[in-house]
C-alpha cells in the first residue's frame, strides 16, 4: 500500500508534483474563466455569431499540435517540451488580454491553444513517467485538487473581471500563473529521456490541420456566412473530408506518422479513444454554451452564470480524486461504465429543464456530468496508458488528448452551428424564448453525445486494473 507520504509534496518527487499542478493548474484555469466573460467580449468586440470561435480555435491548435508534441516528447523528452508549451500560452495570454477586435482574439487563441496542446499531454505524461499504476491512483487525487480549486476560481474570476473590471484580465492573469510553472519545471523537473532518431510527419499534421479547419469552417459558418448547400459549405466539406482520407493514406505510409493509428488496434486504446472524444464534445457543449443562457434567458450576471460551469468543473475533480480507488477495486470498465451513465443522466437532466432557465438546476445537473466524466476520463486513459511502453506512452497519451480536443473543437462547432441556425430562423440572439430554444438543441446534442459515451464504456476490455 503506498501512503502519501511517498507521494507528497514532502516526498523526494514532491516539487515536481507542485510543478505539475500548477502547469495543470494554467490549463484548468483557462477552461473555465473564459465562458463567462463571453457576453462581456461580444459586447465590447461584437460578434455574437463568431464566439463558438473562441473555444474552437483554441481546441483546434491544440488538438492538432498535441501529437506533434507527443512524438517530439517521445524524441526530446518531456522537459523541453513542457516548458515551451508553457512559453507559448504565456504568449499568446498577453495577446489575448491585448485583442482590439474578435478576428484578432480568435488568432491570438489559436496561439493559447498552441501551448496547451504541449501543457496538458505532458503533464500527464510525466506522471506516468515517475509513478507506478498504484501511486498514480493517489497522484490523481492531487491533479484533481487543482481543478477543483479552478472550477470556483476560474468563473468567479471570469466574472468578477467581467462585471467589475474587464474582461481582458481572464487572460492577463495567466502572465504571473506561467512565469511560476516555467521557473518550477525548470529547476526542479530532471529527466533521463530514452532519446532515439524519430522524424515528425510534418506533411501529416498539415493535411490533418487542414481537414479539421475546413470541416468547423463549414459547420460554424454554414447556415450564418453563407447557405448550407451553397457552394462554399460543400466546397470545404468536401476538402474536409478528402483531408482525413489523405491523412490516413499518409500515416500508413509514413515512417514516423504524426498520428499511429496503428496504436488504435487494440481495444485498451481505441475504445478510451473515442470516449475521450465524447468527453471533449459534452465538457465543451456544457461550458461554452450554459452561461450565454443564464445570461440571456434568466438573466443572470455572469457571476451568476458561472455557477452552471463551476458545477461542472467541480464535478470532475470530486470524483476523479475518487477514480484510483474505484478503479484498482472495480476495474477501468466498470468505473468509465458507472461514470458514463451519471454523465448521461446529467445530460439528459439538462434537456429536460431547459425550458424552466434556472441556475440551481441547470447547475445541478452540470455537477452531474462533470462527477460522471470524472470516473470516466481519468481511468479510460491510465487504462491506455498502462498498456503501452514507455517509448509509445506519450504518444498513446497525445492520442487520447487530440481525441478529446478534436472532439470539443468539433463539438462546440456543431453545437454553435445548431444554435445560430435556430437564432436565425427565430427572433435572434436578444430574445430569450429564441435563446431558449436555441439551447434545447444543443443540450440535445450534448445528450446524444453522452449516450455514445456509454455505449463506448459499455464496449471497453476487462482487464486488471493493475500493471
Amino acid at each position: 500500500m503506498v501512503s502519501r507520504a511517498q507521494i507528497g509534496f514532502r516526498s523526494e518527487r514532491g516539487p515536481i508534483l507542485l510543478a505539475l499542478m500548477l502547469s495543470t493548474g494554467l490549463i484548468a484555469i483557462d477552461a473555465t474563466i473564459l465562458a463567462t466573460a463571453v457576453q462581456s467580449i461580444v459586447a465590447d468586440l461584437g460578434g455574437f455569431s463568431q464566439f463558438p470561435w473562441l473555444f474552437s480555435v483554441y481546441l483546434l491548435a491544440q488538438a492538432v499540435s498535441v501529437p506533434v508534441y507527443a512524438k517530439l516528447a517521445d524524441m526530446f523528452g518531456r522537459k523541453p517540451i513542457l516548458l515551451l508549451g508553457i512559453a507559448l500560452f504565456l504568449i499568446g495570454s498577453i495577446a489575448c488580454g491585448l485583442a482590439w477586435s474578435m478576428p484578432a482574439l480568435v488568432a491570438f487563441r489559436a496561439l493559447q491553444g498552441l501551448g496547451a496542446g504541449a501543457v496538458a499531454p505532458m503533464a500527464q505524461t510525466v506522471v506516468g513517467d515517475i509513478y507506478t499504476l498504484e501511486e498514480r491512483a493517489k497522484v490523481q487525487g492531487y491533479i484533481a485538487s487543482v481543478w477543483a480549486i479552478a472550477s470556483v476560481a476560474g468563473p468567479a474570476l471570469g466574472g468578477v473581471f467581467s462585471q467589475f473590471v474587464s474582461w481582458r484580465w481572464i487572460f492577463l492573469v495567466n502572465i504571473p500563473l506561467c512565469l511560476l510553472a516555467g521557473l518550477l519545471i525548470l529547476r526542479d523537473y530532471r529527466e533521463r529521456p530514452e532519446r532515439s532518431e524519430r522524424r515528425v510527419d510534418v506533411l501529416g499534421a498539415v493535411v490533418l490541420t487542414a481537414g479539421l479547419v475546413a470541416v468547423i469552417l463549414a459547420v460554424i459558418e454554414g447556415g450564418h456566412a453563407w447557405a448550407w448547400l451553397s457552394p462554399q459549405s460543400l466546397g470545404l466539406a468536401v476538402f474536409g473530408i478528402a483531408a482525413f482520407a489523405a491523412f490516413v493514406v499518409l500515416s500508413r505510409r509514413a515512417e514516423e506518422p504524426i498520428l499511429d493509428l496503428a496504436l488504435l488496434r487494440p481495444a485498451v486504446v481505441w475504445v478510451p479513444t473515442c470516449i475521450s472524444a465524447c468527453v471533449g464534445a459534452l465538457l465543451t457543449g456544457i461550458t461554452a454554451f450554459a452561461p450565454s443562457y443564464l445570461e440571456r434567458a434568466a438573466g443572470a450576471t455572469p457571476l451568476v452564470a458561472g455557477f452552471a460551469v463551476a458545477a461542472c468543473s467541480l464535478g470532475w475533480p470530486l470524483a476523479a480524486s475518487t477514480a484510483g480507488r474505484i478503479y484498482l477495486r472495480w476495474g477501468f470498465r466498470r468505473t468509465a461504465l458507472i461514470g458514463s451513465a451519471i454523465a448521461t443522466a446529467g445530460a439528459v437532466g439538462l434537456l429536460a429543464v431547459v425550458w424552466r432557465p434556472d441556475p440551481v438546476t441547470i447547475g445541478l445537473c452540470a455537477f452531474g456530468i462533470g462527477f460522471g466524466l470524472g470516473w470516466t476520463a481519468t481511468p479510460t486513459l491510465i487504462a491506455a496508458q498502462a498498456s503501452v511502453s514507455w517509448s509509445s506512452r506519450g504518444a498513446v497519451t497525445g492520442l487520447n488528448v487530440f481525441a478529446r480536443t478534436a472532439g470539443g473543437a468539433l463539438g462546440v462547432a456543431i453545437y454553435g452551428a445548431i444554435s445560430n441556425t435556430v437564432l436565425a430562423a427565430g427572433r435572434g440572439e436578444t430574445d430569450p424564448a429564441t435563446v431558449i430554444s436555441a439551447t434545447s438543441w444543443v443540450f440535445g446534442g450534448a445528450a446524444a453525445t453522452a449516450a455514445i459515451m456509454l455505449v463506448a464504456a459499455a464496449a471497453m476490455p476487462r482487464p486488471a486494473a493493475s500493471g
